[in-house]
């Protein structure tokens, strides 16, 4: 199926301006708009920290924590060419901080954390780090994104307990692999993703940054993907951030891709999500086993049911992935302060959250980490 798949050309010629149909993306923005009033509802009756709430009633149950700043691969889309400084080991969090700040969030509300990095997987206690959140009583889901690249150690955080994966994928064909990625490595990338399947997850989610000039060529081969194996499939808008060179030109909508998909499935359309703080567009080609998601955050954001709070590996959290205000979670815990006061710091950096973020054009003129940096 992979061999098949990669050999596939579409053969599309791609000639448009990326932004779409105004009409259409106001159109496909209005199918989750009843998901916002249930959360809003749901928010009124539900008891939740206040510390995770912010001023816009948004509960915050979700941590991402990146845990690493390196990476075994170079995507164009993620780090500089010119790669990134590294911070100092002693910068870092360590594996204590990291359990002591997840259980804090935990303690709050947080259901759920995803492992990012860089490469989460590079971390040197990562089977023991995955153990020990998924232990933790509250904790429904510890998830991971990761770039694929070590197969045999996923099988083992599987085991650990790890139970939500995304996988990056973005091309299906290995010599543009290397383009996008400067790494060999591509065919680890499918072994990883079979891998998954083949354990049984429930979620198993293939990330794919769509990018004109690269791969907005591959994207019904993408979808084609799904008709056999039981996959999430997520397209991601190009996002702008240090040093990735964002231009519009290379941004391709939601819209445009919908549109491009549906040249060749006609009868690929969007479900019905039930979950309100869902980030992704989801559709899908009936009869397929998999369905595909959209990340819409640079055309369509999804700001106001925004769930998500950001740990960096050195320690700052981030309320926004947008945003450019941090503050240091890991100077207070080694300062000494209590929980209730560490509370306190989340609590005002909560509260300082934004209604949305500034608008694709904006975003792009801002200061903010390398994405590889930040952990996504």
């Amino acid at each position: 199926m992979w061999a098949r798949l990669s050999s596939r050309r579409v053969g599309l010629t791609l000639r448009y301006r990326s932004f779409g149909n105004s009409a259409t993306v106001r159109a496909l923005s209005n199918e989750n708009e009843h998901c916002l009033e249930k959360r809003r509802a749901a928010i009124k009756e539900a008891q939740f920290s206040d510390f995770l709430t912010d001023t816009f009633g948004r509960q915050h149950n979700y941590l991402r924590i990146s845990i690493a700043e390196r990476c075994n691969l170079r995507c164009r889309y993620c780090m500089p060419e010119g790669g990134v400084d590294l911070s100092p080991a002693s910068e870092l969090l360590s594996y204590e901080e990291i359990v002591k700040i997840a259980t804090l969030f935990m303690q709050e509300g947080v259901t759920k954390i995803r492992l990012t990095g860089g490469e989460p997987m590079v971390f040197g206690d990562i089977e023991k780090l995955v153990a020990e959140l998924a232990s933790l009583p509250k904790i429904e889901t510890v998830a991971m994104t990761t770039n694929g690249l070590m197969p045999k150690k996923l099988d083992r955080l599987l085991g650990a307990g790890l139970n939500a994966v995304n996988i990056s994928l973005d091309t299906l064909k290995d010599f543009k692999f290397e383009i996008i990625t400067r790494r060999k490595g591509f065919n680890r990338v499918l072994e990883s993703i079979d891998k998954a399947i083949d354990s049984g997850l429930k979620h198993v989610k293939v990330n794919c940054v769509v990018m004109k000039g690269f791969n907005e060529d591959e994207l019904c081969d993408f979808v084609a993907l799904t008709k056999s194996k039981p996959i999430d499939l997520r397209f991601i808008e190009f996002m702008p951030f240090q040093g990735n060179k964002w231009t519009e030109d290379r941004f391709v909508s939601y819209a445009k891709m919908v549109e491009i998909i549906q040249s060749e499935y006609p009868n690929f359309a969007p479900l019905t999500s039930d979950v309100s703080y869902e980030t992704a567009k989801p559709w899908k080609v009936p009869g397929f086993l998999g369905q595909v998601g959209f990340i819409t955050s640079m055309s369509d954001h999804f700001c106001g049911s925004c769930n998500r709070l950001r740990l960096t590996a050195d320690g700052n959290l981030k309320v926004c992935l947008f945003g450019n205000t941090e503050v240091s979670l890991r100077d207070a815990l080694r300062s000494g302060m209590r929980d209730d006061e560490l509370l306190e710091i989340i609590g005002s950096a909560v509260k300082r959250k934004k209604k949305q973020h500034a608008g694709m054009l904006n975003i792009a003129q801002m200061k903010n980490r390398p994405m590889i940096l930040i952990g996504g």
